[in-house]
């Protein structure tokens, strides 16, 4: 199964044809945020709403007879509007601190990355856990989809690793593509940070008194769709104490992902899959690997590191396992 595309374009190759400087910055930020290495971004159909819809129930097809007719059928389908929001942040230089540096380029650039970086962080902690039920201003991210056990659809994605209490995360399996889950830009606009240079501004100090800055702002429109569920599997409930106790057989409720995964049985061509979990999870994958723990299989089921795309990354199962600090050890129980 192939499970990285080139078909498609990411979000850094956008940045890159967008704005070459900014570019070359996201790929420093997408350490931070390695989703950036695999999303794919389209553009709203409605401004900033994206009306699509997901296929609910397939036709029910029937044997023909001679001389007997084929009753009508169809498939059954949910119209969903999903939003987008923005991010906005503001950077600013002395100019006095401007005239002295050798280089005022790169000071300019060294402040506004640790804007770059904090909004890096904030979109990445949304694709998870953001939710416009709650904060209407920003957009809907998976936890809000994937939220509760059982009764159908996405509840039947959720795999319970029977944690208890509010010292739980998640591993995700996320199948990236036009049919499965992409995230959102508004219409006319484009995917990834826009930067506005402000030139030279009058601001106030602490006490009121007036200086000069070179300002520039920082502007990042997101959405997210999830077209159909089955491509979205979350392993959900993992008890972190347990989990650095060696209690938790993380091998077992990943190959239950797996085999719920839609895309595992894709060519990979018009897909991106990729899983995401924290540092504590992996570092436990690991630990399970190094001394032995779900051995007596194929390296393949297990975390190895493997050459995708030119680049050695750990996989299981060939798919690329990104480390991401933005799921939370915080996690209440999902029910």
């Amino acid at each position: 199964m192939a499970t990285l595309s080139s078909t498609y374009l990411n979000l850094i190759d956008i940045h890159k044809q967008n704005n070459p400087a900014i570019g070359e910055v996201i790929e420093v930020l997408k350490r931070q945020n390695p989703i950036l290495d695999d999303a794919m971004a389209m553009e709203c159909n409605m401004g900033a709403v994206h009306r699509h819809s997901i296929r609910t129930g397939l036709p029910t097809p029937a044997w023909g007879r001679l001389y007997q007719g084929i009753p009508q059928s169809k498939s059954s389908v949910q119209q969903v509007d999903d939003t987008t929001g923005f991010l906005e942040a503001r950077s600013g230089v002395d100019t006095r601190a401007l005239k002295m540096s050798k280089n005022p380029g790169a000071l300019r650039l060294g402040e506004a990355m640790a804007h770059l970086e904090a909004m890096n962080q904030e979109m990445a902690s949304g694709m998870f856990y953001h939710d416009t039920a709650t904060t209407p201003e920003k957009f809907k991210g998976l936890a809000a989809r994937f939220g509760t056990l059982g009764g159908g659809a996405a509840g039947n994605q959720i795999i319970d690793a029977g944690g208890t209490g509010t010292d739980n995360t998640s591993i995700w399996f996320v199948t990236w593509g036009d049919h499965a889950c992409h995230l959102l830009y508004p219409e006319g606009t484009k995917a990834g940070v826009s930067r506005f240079d402000k030139g030279e501004q009058r601001v106030l100090d602490t006490d009121g008194n007036p200086y000069y800055v070179k300002e520039e702002t920082f502007e990042w429109h997101m959405g997210m769709a999830v077209k159909d569920w089955r491509y979205v599997v979350r392993i959900a409930n993992i008890d972190v104490s347990e989990l650095a106790a060696g209690n938790v057989d993380l091998y077992k409720w990943m190959r239950k992902a797996y085999w719920k995964l839609q895309s595992r049985r894709m060519d990979g061509k018009s897909s991106r899959i990729a899983v995401y979990a924290n540092r504590d999870v992996l570092e436990a994958l690991d630990g399970l690997g190094t001394h032995g723990g779900g051995t007596g299989g194929n390296d393949y089921l297990r975390v190895t590191p493997r050459e995708l795309e030119g680049k050695e990354v750990l996989t299981y199962r060939s798919m690329p396992l990104r480390e991401t600090d933005a799921l939370l050890n915080t996690e209440a129980r999902v029910v």
